[in-house]
């Protein structure tokens, strides 16, 4: 069944050739209860690990069955050791986490047995051997006695024709060496068992043929006693290891040792929670600086503002509000958003003091202010602004109590209201541009509409014949409303007489059209009166000619009939910035077209947001390599007790590739529960349940792309890590390795 032909084993080290042995000539068959005996470095191990696969040979032929090895590469002494070997080891090379079950269950699940056949062969072979009572024991608890019965359980159950034991007596008692020897005796009457020891007595009424070497050679070969000839030779029906089992010895290895897992599972902490933070604190660092940037157009540059509109460019009604305000992440709704775009001037002649800003709804400002009071009468606003700004640094008490009215800053000299700041508030709001904001009462947000009506308004006249299209920041035909004026009659300027025929205007119909984006409107008005330099004041109740001349007054009720008071446009503000695209899309499924503020922002350090993003690049890139050789050097040393495992599954019959998936899996399986635990403890800590602010404020810029991204940079690594660690392993024959970690 085995035979050597001049076989012969060499070692290569440094240059230097020596002999294991030389010039073998042997031939096994099944029944045989062969010893191999010769005194320390006589070769005797070498020619087993020869014999059972786990080692090559350089001359001669070794055949199986009367086929050649000679040609076998690793895959092929591994399917070798998976047909015909059984081995039993002097140090047992038992898996000491598992119970006595699972290591002999192991074998099986290794050599692809079915399911249904595993459970009723173990059982009965630890019946076999005396060891049923303690199959659900850790193999850690065993005497040495014990442990070296369930190797040959191991071996046994596999049902290979071949079994190779080196030394199996070695760490044992004289009683457990007997009933050992005697369980070996039993199982050669149809296999082939050979056995190597230094101690041949021990073993002599057993054996039926003994081999002895020295100085690498066979210098006897005698039979004992006679085996019978008509034994069938039955070899190990064994099949490639399924997924199932694959996953299942995964994750049994996974939590079979708990401090390693503990300490690797620390590892990946570490590492998910360094790319998080750093990943984030990039994205803070890019979201800062992309919210310093202006638009001409958009004063309140909130990223948390989303403009809405209806696609047909209609009135939005009531019952479209309560749709929006019953969106989950809608903090507010500023129906009439003109108001938020519309620059407002805050003037106090006595001082020459001008703020310039936008207004906020004074009901939506939270906490206390920095400097001065909270507003208590309707009359009261709260100035927000930088602390280094020059007026809050400087002029803050000349600010607080003092009084101010409004200015329409694109109709300089229209003022209206008298309003007292009470209060200053720090903040970043600010756009950084010299911009303020003012949270203020419900009245001034009127007055301000009424300036944002004129500012987004085309008048277009139509006076004896002729159209005229009046600029807003011209005075001459400008319309204003005056209460000194009739409804449905106009005031104008004497130097309008030379615009209609008869060098007159009085009793001429004016024709006065608002036209915007939205709608558009018009109204007749009969021109009744002329003022002139000397009259203008008894006339219009106004001081200021020369700023006034050329405009042209009409009945306040009048003015309002030019305007639609209904709402075309609004914002909404959310509550969570993350979700902004969801709710955008929220509103863009009830039938609105939508604007993000953020996105309309020109950034004048648009070079620095660049840099920032290489930077991120380039810094992720370092960390990750140096977290990968960091962590590859901290599992090494955890897993190096896994050497000895990952090796005698591969002598078992365990290929390279299904070695490398199961740590692929075990380590896979570390890195989920860990990544995931870490986002349990991010949700907990974004739902306050745990109060940490610090890691709250850095989840607030990570999306749920960025959390994708970091979980497929750690599953990169640690298939990087199982690779390395796997090649270093498992780049050497299964004996040189054994031979390493042993």
């Amino acid at each position: 069944m085995l035979k050597l032909k001049d076989v012969s084993k060499f070692y290569y080290n440094k240059g230097i050739i020596s002999s294991g042995f030389t010039k073998v000539n042997a031939e096994f068959k099944l029944g045989e209860f062969v010893v191999i005996t010769g005194e320390s470095g006589s070769g005797k191990s070498t020619l087993l690990n020869v014999l059972s696969g786990i080692d090559s040979y350089e001359e001669g032929e070794m055949y199986i069955n009367s086929e050649e090895t000679s040609h076998y590469l690793e895959a092929q002494s591994e399917n070798y050791r998976k047909k015909y070997i059984g081995n039993i080891f002097q140090n047992f090379n038992l898996v000491n986490s598992y119970t006595v079950y699972q290591n002999v269950e192991l074998v099986l699940l290794i050599n692809g047995y079915k399911k249904k056949e595993i459970k009723n062969k173990v059982l009965s072979i630890l019946k076999e051997v005396g060891l049923y009572r303690f199959r659900k024991t850790k193999v850690a608890k065993l005497s040495g006695g014990q442990k070296q019965r369930v190797a040959i359980a191991r071996a046994l159950a596999k049902e290979s024709p071949i079994i190779v034991a080196d030394e199996p007596t070695g760490n044992l008692d004289s009683r457990s060496a007997a009933n050992v020897l005697e369980t070996l005796y039993k199982i050669s009457k149809n296999k082939l068992v050979i056995i190597v020891t230094h101690n041949y007595e021990q073993v002599e009424k057993y054996v039926t043929r003994k081999i002895k070497m020295h100085d690498g050679k066979i210098v006897e070969d005698k039979l004992i006693k006679k085996t019978l000839n008509d034994i069938s030779l039955v070899t190990s029906q064994y099949q490639n290891m399924s997924l199932l089992y694959k996953v299942k010895l995964g994750l049994r290895n996974t939590f079979n040792i708990m401090p390693k897992f503990l300490l690797i599972a620390l590892v990946y902490l570490f590492m998910a929670s360094a790319l998080l933070s750093q990943y984030s604190g990039f994205k803070k660092l890019e979201y800062e600086e992309n919210k310093i940037g202006y638009n001409n157009y958009f004063k309140n540059t909130d990223d948390k503002r989303i403009i809405i509109q209806k696609n047909d460019k209609s009135v939005i009604s009531e019952d479209e509000y309560a749709q929006i305000n019953n969106l989950d992440n809608i903090d507010y709704l500023v129906d009439d958003d003109l108001v938020l775009d519309n620059e407002v001037l805050f003037v106090n002649e006595t001082s020459s003091l001008h703020l310039s800003g936008t207004i906020k709804e004074l009901s939506k400002f939270s906490g206390n202010v920095d400097l001065g009071k909270m507003p208590k009468a309707d009359n009261e606003i709260i100035f927000v602004g930088s602390k280094n700004d020059y007026y809050i640094a400087y002029q803050s008490s000349e600010i607080l109590g003092a009084k101010f009215e409004i200015e329409n800053p694109y109709n300089y000299g229209v003022r209206a209201g008298s309003y007292k700041i009470v209060g200053i508030k720090y903040s970043e709001e600010s756009n950084g541009y010299g911009q303020y904001f003012f949270y203020t009462p419900d009245s001034i947000f009127s007055i301000v509409k009424k300036f944002a009506d004129e500012r987004y308004s085309s008048f277009e006249l139509l006076l004896s014949g002729k159209i005229y299209k009046p600029e807003y920041w011209n005075s001459y035909m400008k319309i204003e409303f005056n209460d000194n004026v009739p409804k449905g009659k106009a005031y104008v300027s004497t130097d309008m007489n030379y615009e209609c025929s008869g060098g007159t205007c009085i009793s001429k119909t004016l024709n006065i059209t608002n036209n915007n984006i939205y709608y558009e409107k018009n109204i007749d008005v009969k021109i009744t009166k002329s003022y002139t330099k000397n009259t203008f004041t008894s006339l219009t109740g106004l001081k200021g000619y020369n700023e006034n001349n050329g405009k042209i007054y009409i009945n306040p009720e009048d003015y309002e009939s030019l305007f639609n008071r209904s709402n075309f446009q609004s914002s909404v503000f959310v509550k969570n910035i993350k979700l902004i695209d969801k709710t955008n899309l929220e509103l863009e499924n009830l039938g609105f077209k939508t604007l993000l503020v953020k996105d309309t922002l020109v950034n004048w350090n648009e070079g620095t947001s660049q840099a920032l993003r290489i930077i991120q690049l380039v810094v992720t890139i370092v960390l990750i390599i140096v977290m990968f050789f960091i962590s590859y050097f901290i599992i090494k040393v955890i897993l190096k007790s896994r050497n000895i495992y990952f090796t005698t599954i591969r002598i078992l019959g365990a290929s390279k590739k299904e070695s490398k998936q199961l740590l692929d899996i075990e380590l896979l399986t570390i890195t989920n529960i860990t990544y995931f635990l870490l986002i349990g403890f991010l949700l907990l800590v974004n739902y306050n349940i745990i109060n940490l602010s610090y890691i709250k404020d850095l989840m607030t810029y990570i999306r749920i792309m960025d959390y994708v991204i970091v979980y497929l940079i750690l599953i990169f690594m640690t298939q990087l890590i199982s690779s390395k660690f796997a090649k270093s392993l498992f780049k050497k024959s299964a004996m040189k390795t054994f031979n390493e970690v042993v």
